[in-house]
């Protein structure tokens, strides 16, 4: 049930950057059963390809924890990360990440490649997948298909 209400959360957050026509990606990442990062994408906004949600909660997780290090921290996500993504919460030694639903394209916890819990890699993640998949997947399928929908005139 709580990472239900967290990914409800995130879902918010992928609906603000939606409405910013971003992507609609959000996430939240939770210590101690409280928030202590809200993010959505912000690619076009600030011209940055790195501006993803997730990258952008961990900066912000690790301003209030005063630490590089998200040990005891779980990520809530509405999509699978990518590798830039998933390589920069194995960096900051994040215990879990939940995500909404899969990215065939470039997931890196198990669609593509699994990065989260790589054997070679110095630090594995837990990883919790298909939380409220269905809306999840709805949002990205709805922004991609009106990205596509030709222009009447």
């Amino acid at each position: 049930m709580f990472d239900q209400i967290l990914m409800k959360e995130a879902i918010k957050l992928a609906q603000e950057a939606d409405a910013q026509d971003e992507v609609p990606v959000g996430a939240v990442i939770a210590y101690n059963n409280k928030i202590i990062a809200r993010a959505h994408n912000q690619v076009e906004a600030l011209k940055d390809p790195t501006a993803h949600a997730e990258m952008i909660a961990i900066t912000q997780a690790t301003h209030y924890l005063s630490c590089k290090w998200l040990h005891d921290c779980t990520l809530y996500v509405t999509i699978e990360p990518c590798s830039m993504c998933t390589g920069a919460l194995i960096l900051a030694r994040i215990k879990k990440i939940c995500f909404g639903t899969a990215d065939p394209k470039t997931g890196a916890c198990g669609s593509i490649v699994n990065l989260a819990q790589h054997n070679k890699l110095n630090h594995k993640i837990e990883v919790g997948e298909n939380i409220l998949t269905e809306e999840c997947a709805a949002l990205m399928s709805q922004f991609f298909s009106r990205k596509r929908k030709p222009l009447k005139d």
